[in-house]
């Protein structure tokens, strides 16, 4: 025997218990109406009694909370796959329907299975031993006591166990097979999964854009300021050694600077921290200092055109300042130390973001070596409304974006595909 089939057989015992209540009951109402002194040693009276026992236990699984129970003993014990059934409550019609169907089939299958559980392996047992222990007069069995059928009885004993074990078996496999089509979820409530793991998704796209285009951009920066430093302290000059104390300190505030922005992602995470969109700073207010720590890596970027404080919406802001940020974080690992032009332009139906830098002499490609980064400056533009291309042109590697000024806010975490 299996694992799965035995326990498939412990579920139908399950069963078997749970329907007790309802077989005593309708048993002592059959009992004073037909008048039986002990319904369970008269055979039609226990037929009757199973057979009406079964509409009660439908009335009672047709209350929406009986369907969870029902769908956690099923996952556990019938080996069927959790995402083949419903979560929560049946709130339909259809889906009640559907429950007291399958809670109708598991109480029926488990109260046979489970009184043949009780009543056949003591039988079985004691056909076992009959050619060694002889029942007495008082017997309720009529049993063999000589000739060739008492030496058969242990094999009508093996053959008795080998049948209740068919039995709960294929009794459980009609269970584990019906589970799906009667505790499964309504179309309804697959859009709504379907709806929620989409929402899931779109958290974690969200999150890693940010951890990707703060900390990644801060990384890069600080990589190469390290490195710059190095080389520099290793020399005699004095403006050397001045030139790494300024790289130094770049590191050291970009490092401060990028701890908050992580700490605001991770606070997502932890379900006590704000949007993380919000802890990124604006054109305006990060500009200048995200400009600073990319000359400080070595970069030497040209900008122009940037936009006043207070001329573009704050979300169209932020999801700006980490478009430039990434834009330039993609310039100082492919070529630092190479010109860069930033371009900030408005224009009538928004703004213009444009990074260039001369081609190295191995171009970079959108789908290796960066292709996170700039597969996350096309969500963030397609999120506003706007547009996002990178690739050679003219000579040059660049990075061109359009966001619409009147595009409808960021979606906040999580209802980016709502």
């Amino acid at each position: 025997m299996t694992a799965a089939t035995a326990r498939r057989w412990l579920h139908l015992v399950v069963g078997g218990a749970l329907l007790m209540p309802y077989f005593l009951f309708v048993g002592t109402v059959v009992l004073a109406l037909l008048g039986v002194p002990d319904f369970f040693t008269d055979p039609p009276a226990l037929a009757l009694t199973f057979t009406l026992a079964l509409p009660l236990v439908a009335v009672t699984a047709l209350v929406p909370a009986a369907r969870p129970p029902s769908v956690a003993l099923a996952r556990g014990l019938t080996g069927t796959a959790p995402d083949a059934l419903a979560d929560g409550p049946a709130r339909g019609r259809v889906d009640r329907s559907r429950t007291a169907c399958w809670y109708v089939l598991h109480l029926g299958l488990g109260g046979v299975v489970a009184g043949a559980t009780l009543a056949v392996p003591p039988f079985a047992v004691l056909l076992l031993a009959l050619p060694v222990v002889r029942p007495g007069p008082g017997s309720p069995y009529a049993l063999p006591t000589a000739g060739p059928a008492l030496y058969l009885a242990p094999l009508a004993g093996l053959a008795l166990l080998a049948a209740l074990a068919g039995v709960a078996a294929g009794a459980g496999a009609v269970l584990a097979r019906a589970a799906p089509v009667l505790l499964g979820p309504s179309p309804r409530e697959r859009l709504e999964r379907a709806e929620r793991r989409a929402a899931e998704l779109a958290v974690r796209n969200r999150l890693a854009r940010e951890v990707h285009d703060s900390v990644g951009h801060a990384l890069s920066a600080i990589a190469l300021q390290a490195t710059a430093a190095r080389r520099l302290l290793d020399g005699p000059a004095a403006e050397g050694r001045a030139f790494a104390g300024e790289a130094l300190s770049a590191i050291e505030e970009t490092a401060r600077r990028t701890v908050g922005e992580l700490d605001a992602v991770l606070g997502v995470l932890r379900e006590s921290g704000p949007d993380p969109g919000t802890a990124a700073p604006g054109l305006a207010e990060g500009l200048p200092a995200l400009l600073d720590r990319t000359r400080a890596a070595g970069c030497r970027v040209t900008a122009r055109g940037a936009p006043l404080p207070g001329v573009l919406p704050p979300p169209l802001d932020r999801e700006a300042y980490r478009i430039v940020q990434e834009g330039l974080a993609n310039a100082l690992k492919h070529a630092p130390g190479a010109p860069v032009l930033l371009r900030l332009e408005r224009t009538a139906s928004g703004l213009s973001v444009r990074v260039a830098q001369p081609l190295p002499p191995v171009p970079p490609s959108p789908s290796a070596g960066g292709g996170r980064g700039l597969a996350g400056v096309a969500e963030r533009a397609r999120l506003l409304g706007g547009s996002a291309t990178a690739g050679p042109c003219g000579g040059d590697w660049v990075l061109d974006v359009t966001l619409p000024t009147g595009a409808a806010p960021v979606p906040r975490t999580g209802e980016e595909t709502r």
